[in-house]
């Protein structure tokens, strides 16, 4: 593997702002990510906070004892007791397979940023991934995209789950998942890494009772040498080292949506559209019906102190919602608001690594942990990579392609000057010339027919249609007789575009690591993590 760095925006204006440091910005955070002092500051502001260290140590230990392991990831649990132990956090949904790159790529963040701040500050690091297994949107994580007979398809696991369960409880068909794992591989093309990896995965299955059993497997298995821990947001042991967290999410709801309101207005001051969507009556908390799997998004009235959902026909006084939180806390759940302030209230956080989405919402959130008396932890960009194979290189050379302006910009023009410079041009005009005549000589005829049979005129009118409309088809006909003639150059190009940026969009929102996997062996992303990654704003390519 070779790595090499290019300065690209980033996906939003905000995030691209945030990464090169702009002042405007660096206002809705408590520290900049770029200046290394500040991290002694947040290793303070730490050391005056208590956490519940032993708990957390167990409850995580418990959860990752069906997966796969090593001598660092109880280490890693072990340094975690330490009274002076930090961690570096972040997280995603448990999608299937481990879901787009971009996954990846936030653990290998996770760990290489522990790595290089234990170093760097003497005190113990844990590198720790948070599964947000208490998400309820089912159609994000049950698919991957697979070039599939020449194109890019998307191939959906095919049990449906029909109610808004949390992901944590949506059940594995280990038969059904076995199948459809098997029919994703065969698209791959089998090599020498094919059997291991079927073999591997079909452990991972038998060893899985939900997605997040799945998801976890899979990444536990790419990651146990690295000592990484886990934790699933939707875990029902873990609500019970949450009830706190709730109880002060509960008696600040309304403070905590007037703090999120103040800071999108602040941002809307520098021409920035808010992040979170929410109401003014937002509680920021789901109340879970676990009888009907179906998660409830509460809000607050704050004349009545009640939390009101699903259209009034779930409601509680404050008074009722603590309770439920004391004794039932594996009832509610947090929104994208007060998932962030839970873990950190959780967790010794020295930094959350985040997306460029997760940069823009966690700069609303300020105001919320200043009323916990909290400050948001560095936030700290994760690494983006571009997976640059071979092949793939080798046809960008031999088209003359810049690997810059393609991961920006995509083939799409370079793909149509190509076909403009091998079109006839003629047919073009023969085309336009017969459409030219036709609509003359009915204009002719329409006047005539409004003469002598004017009750024809809707006929003569569909019959104008009919006759363009077949010429158009002819002019797609020849369109496509043009791509067939060309067809070696116009894959190699589409191959181009579905491997740097498919859909138009970066490699990771789309490919999953599956495919390399298959290709390049299951200690792929082992490699991968002992790349020297940098944290300074570049977009990695790694060629393989």
């Amino acid at each position: 593997m070779e790595m090499m760095n290019l300065n690209l925006p980033a996906t939003n204006r905000f995030a691209t702002a945030y990464y090169n440091g702009t002042d405007e910005v660096q206002n809705f955070f408590h520290y900049q990510y770029q200046n290394s002092s500040h991290y002694q500051k947040r290793l303070e502001e730490l050391s005056e906070r208590s956490f519940m260290r032993e708990e957390l140590a167990a409850h995580i230990e418990f959860f990752m004892k069906p997966f796969p392991s090593s001598e660092r990831v109880l280490e890693s649990i072990a340094k975690l007791k330490k009274k002076d132990s930090v961690v570096v956090i972040g997280g995603q949904q448990a999608g299937i397979l481990t879901g787009p790159l971009y996954s990846i790529h936030k653990v290998i963040s996770i760990i290489a940023f522990a790595e290089q701040k234990e170093k760097e500050l003497g005190v113990p690091v844990v590198p720790l991934f948070w599964i947000a297994g208490e998400d309820h949107d089912y159609a994000e994580v049950n698919h991957v995209y697979l070039e599939h007979r020449n194109q890019l398809e998307k191939w959906v696991y095919p049990n449906k789950v029909l109610d808004k369960r949390m992901v944590t409880d949506c059940v594995l068909n280990k038969e059904v998942c076995q199948s459809w794992l098997e029919d994703v591989i065969e698209t791959f093309g089998e090599t020498e890494h094919t059997n291991r990896l079927l073999e591997f995965s079909k452990k991972a299955i038998e060893c899985s009772e939900t997605f997040v059993d799945f998801f976890a497997y899979i990444v536990m298995e790419l990651f146990k040498e690295q000592g990484l821990l886990l934790v699933d947001s939707g875990n029902r042991q873990l609500r019970q080292l949450e009830k706190k967290g709730f109880a002060e999410q509960i008696n600040h709801a309304a403070n905590i949506t007037a703090s999120v309101e103040n800071q999108q207005a602040k941002l809307a001051e520098y021409g920035f559209a808010r992040t979170i969507e929410l109401s003014p009556e937002a509680a920021n908390l789901f109340y879970y019906d676990e009888e009907h799997f179906e998660r409830v998004l509460l809000e607050f009235n704050n004349e009545t102190k009640t939390f009101i959902g699903k259209d009034g026909i779930i409601s509680f006084s404050q008074e009722e919602l603590l309770a439920i939180a004391n004794e039932q806390p594996e009832k509610l759940s947090n929104n994208v608001v007060t998932r962030p302030l839970m873990q950190e209230t959780l967790f010794p956080t020295l930094a959350f690594i985040a997306g460029p989405g997760e940069i823009s919402y966690w700069a609303e959130l300020k105001d919320a942990f200043e009323i916990f008396n909290m400050k948001m932890p560095p936030i700290i960009p994760r690494i983006n990579i571009t997976f640059l194979e071979r092949e793939i290189e080798s046809s960008m050379a031999d088209w003359g392609l810049n690997l810059q302006e393609v991961l920006q910009a995509g083939i799409s023009e370079q793909k149509q000057t190509f076909l403009t410079s091998v079109k006839d041009t003629s047919f073009d005009e023969l085309f336009s010339e017969t459409k030219e005549q036709l609509m003359r000589s009915y204009k002719k005829i329409r006047k005539q027919t409004e003469k002598e049979y004017r009750g024809l005129l809707p006929l003569l009118q569909k019959n104008e249609s009919i006759l363009l409309q077949q010429i158009a088809f002819m002019e797609g006909k020849i369109e496509e007789a043009l791509h067939i003639k060309h067809d070696v150059a116009l894959k190699q190009l589409d191959c181009i575009a579905y491997s740097i940026r498919p859909f138009g969009g970066p490699q990771e929102r789309v490919w999953n690591i599956y495919y390399f996997l298959n290709k390049y062996g299951l200690d792929f992303v082992e490699r991968l993590s002992k790349l020297p990654f940098e944290f300074d704003g570049t977009h990695k390519v790694v060629k393989i």
